[in-house]
């Protein structure tokens, strides 16, 4: 699904009306038609007796709820329609829409917050439709407009936002002040991109997109941003050969682990494993490798050499790591490596003169902090970031300009694929296309499930995948198991080794194996 900004979306609709001359107040009563008919799905039909209050805006939007409650009172429907801002600068078509209401001995109210009337009918609706702003809010909600998105929030009946919940960012998800949390958001033409992201996705409920200008043919491209199917990572996941062997699928390097931090690389190595790549070599400090290998069974864990006395890798490791990289097709580099200032070396080190693909988490990442220099010295050689919003914000993201941005943005200036995790994790590759996941939740929320999701995208891209199928699908997947392992463990309870137990369930959805014949 496409996912556009408030400015695409503004110059289709100007395009609409002065190039395919679709008359604007025939847009509106298109949107009006869609949103209207989602408040009568959403509603315990009543025969009359079922009520709507309709909260607008002085712009387009509240002329696309002013006909959305006339349209309701059409199919019996009590409407009562609140305008909140001043009559004046209403646009033309809201006002068009406004002048039509008399026909249905319908009237556009004054809002007024201290009106007990107003309050009790809102409150005792069936449904709310809130069309008080639109695509292009980009300040704080206050005054009455904040007064009216309250009392929304106390409204018991169920809430159909017009476009974009009221006081979101479209383009960021974004809550600007406070907001309306919609139980479905009609959406015109394109979702947007605060739909997906941020709160806004949190706030938009289900998301309906209507098509109100099919007329406009050619629309080019439309957004470098869409979100991840199922039908993405279906096309993404690597084919195995029927006559293939351990070595035709990928062998995978994980360098990680320090002592505290053992968990870290087990999980990488299992996720890899668990993925579908043939071999995993886990190299990690001798201080704790008789641990790893007392965990491994499938993975080949190997002691690597430490800082004396520090039980983290030093420079020292560095010529045995690149030799076993060099029969290797992947570096997932990070879990658990710690930030000591000669493992920070190891790091520079290893990106500098490996040409193998690199999977770069935690430690690995914030080992740049301060040195982009030594991952803009990769550009036209693979990498793959996967921090948190802190590991990036430590080095040099810029997160106010919204998830999806702040992503592509990196992304493009520094040669690299960034998967930007968190709710609805953000992938963004060089080229400046932009991947939204809709997988997982809460479940996922543990220390480890970073670890699990690095190994996870490392497989994928050992085994052939490109690296945006690897980060995207990688990220889709690793929520799905978190989404399955839900449901056996709980959201409380889910471990990340509940996580890698859940790949092959995800794996049998997405490429379930011929039925045998007997």
């Amino acid at each position: 699904m496409e996912l556009v900004t408030a400015g695409r979306m503004r110059e289709l609709d100007r395009r609409a009306i002065e190039e395919a001359g679709v008359p604007s107040l025939t847009l509106m009563e298109r949107a009006a038609e869609g949103i209207a008919e989602a408040a009568l799905s959403l509603m315990e039909r009543r025969p009359g007796k079922s009520r709507a209050a309709v909260f607008c805006g002085t712009g387009n939007n509240g002329g696309d709820g002013i006909a959305a409650g006339r349209i309701l009172a059409e199919k019996g429907v009590s409407v009562r329609l609140f305008l909140v801002g001043d009559r004046a600068k209403m646009t033309a078509e809201a006002g068009a829409e406004a002048a039509r209401l008399s026909e249905r001995d319908l009237e556009l109210e004054a809002f007024d917050p201290e009106d007990r009337g107003q309050r009790s009918w809102a409150r005792g609706s069936d449904v709310v439709l809130d069309a008080l702003f639109g695509v292009g809010l980009s300040r704080e909600v206050e005054g009455p407009w904040a007064a009216a998105v309250d009392l929304i929030g106390t409204c018991k009946g169920k809430v159909v936002s017009a476009d974009v919940p009221s006081g979101i960012d479209a383009d960021t998800g974004r809550i600007l002040g406070r907001a309306v949390r919609a139980d479905r958001t009609v959406t015109f033409t394109y979702a947007k991109i605060g739909h997906a992201v941020g709160d806004g996705e949190l706030c938009s409920g289900d998301v309906e997109i209507r098509d109100i200008m099919p007329e406009l043919r050619d629309r080019g491209p439309v957004s470098p941003v869409r979100t991840v199917e199922r039908a993405f990572v279906e096309d993404a996941l690597p084919s195995r050969r029927p006559d293939g062997h351990k070595g035709t699928f990928g062998e995978v390097l994980v360098v990680g682990g320090s002592v505290g931090y053992t968990g870290a690389p087990y999980l990488t190595a299992a996720a890899a494993l668990r993925s579908g790549c043939g071999l995993v070599h886990l190299g990690v400090p001798e201080a704790v490798w008789a641990v790893e290998a007392s965990k491994c069974a499938s993975a080949m864990p190997f002691p690597l050499p430490g800082k004396p006395g520090s039980g983290h890798l030093g420079r020292r490791a560095l010529p045995e790591i690149l030799e076993r990289l060099g029969r290797c097709d992947v570096l997932a580099l990070g879990p658990g490596l710690g930030r000591e200032r000669e493992t920070v070396r190891l790091v520079w080190e290893l990106l500098r003169r490996t040409e193998r693909p690199v999977v770069l988490d935690a430690d690995g990442i914030n080992a740049l902090e301060g040195h982009m220099d030594v991952l803009d010295a990769r550009k036209g050689r693979t990498t793959i970031l996967t921090p948190h919003e802190g590991e990036a914000a430590r080095i040099g993201m810029d997160l106010s300009v919204g998830r999806a941005q702040a992503a592509r943005a990196f992304a493009v200036e520094h040669g690299c694929v960034m998967v930007l995790k968190g709710h609805r994790t953000v992938t963004a590759s060089p080229a400046g296309t932009v991947l939204v996941n809709g997988t997982g939740g809460t479940g996922l929320a543990k220390g480890g499930s970073g670890d699990v999701l690095t190994g996870v995208i490392a497989s994928l891209l050992a085994q052939g995948a490109t690296p945006v199928q690897a980060a995207a699908a990688g990220v889709w997947i690793h929520g799905r198991a978190g989404d399955l392992g839900e449901r056996t463990w709980s959201a409380r309870s889910l471990l990340p080794t509940d996580t890698v137990s859940m790949l092959p369930d995800v794996f049998l959805e997405l490429d379930p194996p011929e039925p045998m014949e007997l």
